[in-house]
Parts: C-alpha cells; sequence; structure tokens
C-alpha cells in the first residue's frame, strides 16, 4: 500500500480540496480553500493532498 500523499499539479495558486477523487464527495472531508504560496506548494491540512502549482519552484515536472 502506498503511504505517501497524492500530489496534484494545478495551475492556479488558490485550490479546494473536500477529500473526494477516487471516492464519492460525501465520504471525503469539508471543502476548504487552499492558497498555494512562494513555496509553489501547498498541503491539505485533512487528507495530506499536496497541491503543486504549475511551472511554480516545487513542480518538479
Amino acid at each position: 500500500m502506498n503511504n505517501e500523499p497524492e500530489t496534484i499539479r494545478v495551475r492556479e495558486p488558490r485550490v479546494a480540496c473536500d477529500g473526494s477523487g477516487d471516492i464519492p464527495a460525501a465520504l471525503g472531508h469539508p471543502r476548504v480553500w487552499l492558497q498555494i504560496d512562494e513555496k509553489g506548494y501547498v498541503d491539505c491540512g485533512y487528507c495530506d493532498r499536496h497541491f503543486v502549482l504549475v511551472g511554480g519552484p516545487a513542480d518538479k515536472s
């Protein structure tokens, strides 16, 4: 089983996370809005998803 947080590359510095994805939104967590700062990424405090700004300093792809 992979215990690493899911990394999601995004094009906007403001992202919403509700913990859904492969599961229905009702089974996720409350929707939170996150802001990517000068580091180029932000982590969700509920589900640990790692959001990386495309072209930002943390974008390794």
